[in-house]
């Protein structure tokens, strides 16, 4: 359905693509992680170490600070720039980002809160656009992740897309989604969205919505034209005690979805009763787990040409399970 994603090191990776967070302390195996063609880690959190940062310059590389032999990308301290003054400069975490040979860098862009007001989100949407220029000519022939913001604002969210295209951005990003992403599975908005990046882009570029790891709405992104995702939700729905299925997580209080048995290495020694008490890095493990297999079932309907059933048939057994859930609304616009 889309192409794969090719980075300037010549490294590839079909489509879709899940990239998990992870910096020095994960929560799952390094050879969970290896499953995934790549990963996204913080270049934020490398920068503000001193030494880290001194070992950078002598010529230490992300790929010796994350031991991962896939497609490596870095996030440029945006959300923590959203919660707290970084006093960092856009041009040098770019550059920072450069250095450590990043295979896709990304801006320090203005994260908005959907809860922001239509003038805040154009403000912002112009100083994150201002910051892509300026990145553009730091990153040079390198990937820069052209991070689309605009809040609600779906017009907005158009205007950012036109003006990437024009700068030459080769890969858009879709930033400030996150709150978007609720339990209640109400993405009607961020469908849309995607609909309209890639009415935009084409089906050429790559297109990569920043925090979705939740695998029954992968699909949905996937279809909608999303190929690229990344998420730390393996580990956030596992220290929260939630098991993630391919039909919706469930937690402690409530019972595995009917019609589906994990037989991963984490689950198969557990009776079917003990896994929603598993350890939360065991959980972790399953979690990663369950959003890769769903990744490669997503890649695999599309290849077979069918996607659009694969889809009804998630959002079927979801709705079967969870039928207060906004899931079948939201997908019914696409």
């Amino acid at each position: 359905m889309f192409d794969p994603l090719r980075v300037p090191s010549g490294a590839i990776a079909a489509s879709p693509v899940f990239f998990p967070v992870h910096h020095r302390d994960p929560m799952v195996s390094r050879a969970s992680l290896a499953r995934a063609p790549g990963m996204i880690s913080n270049a934020f959190f490398f920068y503000k170490d001193r030494a880290t940062r001194d070992q950078v310059a002598d010529g230490l590389r992300l790929r010796d600070l994350v031991d991962h032999p896939g497609i490596l990308m870095t996030d440029s301290g945006a959300f923590q720039g959203f919660q707290r003054p970084l006093y960092l400069k856009n041009k040098t975490i770019v550059q920072f980002q450069v250095d450590l040979g990043a295979d896709i860098v990304s801006p320090l862009d203005l994260v908005t809160g959907p809860w922001e007001k239509r003038t805040v989100a154009e403000k912002k949407l112009d100083s994150t656009l201002r910051r892509v220029g300026e990145a553009v000519d730091v990153v040079g022939d390198g990937l820069l992740a052209g991070v689309q913001q605009g809040g609600r604002f779906l017009d907005l969210r158009s205007r950012a897309t036109h003006e990437l295209v024009a700068f030459g951005v080769r890969y858009l990003a879709l930033g400030s989604l996150v709150p978007f992403l609720t339990r209640n599975h109400d993405v009607g908005l961020i469908l849309d969205i995607i609909k309209d990046s890639r009415s935009i882009t084409g089906n050429e570029m790559p297109i990569h919505l920043y925090g979705a790891g939740d695998p029954v709405e992968l699909p949905l992104f996937y279809l909608a034209g999303a190929n690229v995702f990344d998420s730390s939700s393996f580990a956030h729905f596992a220290i929260g005690g939630w098991y993630m299925t391919p039909y919706g997580a469930v937690h402690l209080d409530t019972h595995p979805t009917p019609g589906w048995t994990c037989h991963c290495d984490v689950c198969a020694p557990v009776p079917l009763e003990g896994r929603l008490h598993l350890s939360p890095h065991q959980m972790s493990e399953h979690n990663l787990g369950v959003v890769l297999d769903s990744i490669e079932a997503i890649r695999a309907a599309a290849e077979a040409d069918e996607l659009r059933p694969f889809v009804d048939e998630v959002v079927a057994r979801h709705m079967a399970s969870f039928p207060a859930s906004r899931l079948a609304a939201s997908a019914a616009r696409l």
